[in-house]
């Protein structure tokens, strides 16, 4: 019997393709192609991408490109999976697998940032978060851990400049090439970035003190705990404000997922007296910044679940958020613009991650809000509420962009939601 023509459940045939053009079948479709590469079962593969390089155009709709992103993806994983090999050699023939990461100078970054609300909602919860927890401070450290190159900070320094006391000494820290393998990247080195933000400060009549520590997220920044562990030792009795702000950042982070890591080369934190050996990087790094017993620290991240060592879990999860900026950005960029091709780019670098990749390359490792607020409770944190100016704000913002963006009042959490699914949470925190 000839395998080919053997029908298999829940797998459509090649006839009517136009039926299966709805995101449901769209995402069957992708399933079972990742079923069938896992098990490397060629043919049942090979007949399934047939199918789907047909009706994922990669200048469909939003639907149709985000299959596209996905399936591409697939494609990469199989070129890297053993028999399967053979079914990149004949994708290839029809799809460019290579992902064009745009290199962004400062001042594209900042339009790129305000295209949507997706940065710009943290941004704004998060400083005005700050502002009211540093209030009657004169000296504010802020360590910024953000994937957007300190994108957030120009406003904030506009904010603290009109403080009705007058503007305290800021101490900027940032974590030097944090960001730089992952997208969005910018093409300026920390020092010239640092030495920009200093002269945009002293335009505003604000004193701003920037310090870039090489470390990185492989290793639960270890490096920039390590000198707040030391800063935090001589200036813990000078009243200066500490803000830990979080943007986007610590999911990158290994967390439980991850093998643990056991010599002190990969897992510094290991040899820590107050730490076990067998947590997550991302539980230790939470538990340091607990010890530095910060002022205030707020977390912005993206509340979906990335982390699934399950392939079929990992796709599912990844596609039932991941339309959200393909659906976007049909309301505000029209095809073939230079920006929507930056930020469809920068959604397929993240999916490739998610789908092909495995162990520390799989960097994408996204959890819900819900376990974020779990792991700062038991890292001996508690949440605070976001005030009704943050709020405001918050609002005001959102107004500027399309409609069917909105914000949700979650507990004390805020979250920025597009159509009334979840996109981005806001949390803030002090010491129990």
């Amino acid at each position: 019997m000839n395998k080919s023509k053997i029908h298999r459940p829940g797998f459509p045939t090649s006839k009517g393709l136009g039926s299966f053009g709805d995101a449901n079948c769209m995402e069957q479709l992708l399933v079972h192609c990742a079923n069938a590469i896992e098990s490397n079962d060629a043919t049942l593969a090979q007949q399934i991408l047939w199918v789907l390089n047909n009706i994922a155009l990669p200048d469909g709709d939003s639907n149709q490109r985000l299959t596209c992103a996905f399936l591409r993806a697939l494609i990469v994983r199989a070129a890297k999976n053993g028999t399967c090999k053979m079914l990149a050699a004949m994708a290839n023939t029809h799809r460019n697998l290579s992902v064009d990461i745009h290199t962004f100078s400062i001042i594209e970054l900042a339009s790129f940032v305000d295209l949507t609300p997706r940065h710009r909602f943290g941004f704004t919860a998060a400083n005005a978060a700050i502002l009211e927890a540093v209030e009657g401070y004169s000296v504010v450290h802020i360590v910024d851990l953000s994937l957007t190159h300190c994108m957030q900070i120009p406003t904030l320094i506009d904010a603290i400049a009109n403080r009705l006391e007058g503007p305290p000494l800021v101490k900027l820290t940032v974590a030097g090439g944090a960001a730089e393998d992952v997208s969005p990247m910018l093409d300026l080195s920390y020092e010239e970035l640092g030495s920009k933000l200093v002269n945009f400060a002293r335009s505003r009549n604000v004193i701003l003190e920037f310090r870039a520590i090489p470390s990185s997220y492989v290793d639960g920044f270890f490096s920039l705990i390590e000198q707040l562990r030391v800063q935090h030792l001589v200036y813990a009795e000078s009243g200066e404000a500490l803000v830990i702000n979080c943007h986007m950042m610590l999911h990158y982070i290994p967390e439980e997922t991850l093998p643990p890591l056991s010599d002190i080369n990969s897992n510094p934190y290991s040899f820590e007296s107050y730490f076990s050996g067998t947590q997550s990087l991302r539980t230790m790094f939470l538990k340091a910044l607990r010890v530095l017993d910060p002022t205030i620290v707020v977390l912005v991240d993206e509340d979906a679940d990335l982390t699934s060592n399950n392939l079929v879990c990992r796709l599912r999860s990844a596609f039932n958020y991941l339309w959200i900026p393909y659906d976007t950005v049909d309301k505000f960029l029209p095809q073939g613009n230079k920006q929507r091709q930056w930020y469809e780019a920068d959604i397929c670098w993240k999916i490739e991650n998610v789908i092909a990749h495995e162990g520390l390359q799989r960097v994408e490792r996204l959890e819900p809000k819900s376990r974020w607020v779990q792991r700062m409770r038991n890292a001996g944190f508690r949440g605070v509420k976001f005030g009704e100016d943050a709020i405001s704000e918050v609002k005001t913002m959102l107004d500027e962009h399309a409609a069917g963006w909105g914000l949700r009042k979650e507990d004390d959490d805020l979250l920025l939601t597009w159509k009334g699914h979840n996109v981005v949470f806001a949390t803030a925190w002090v010491p129990a």
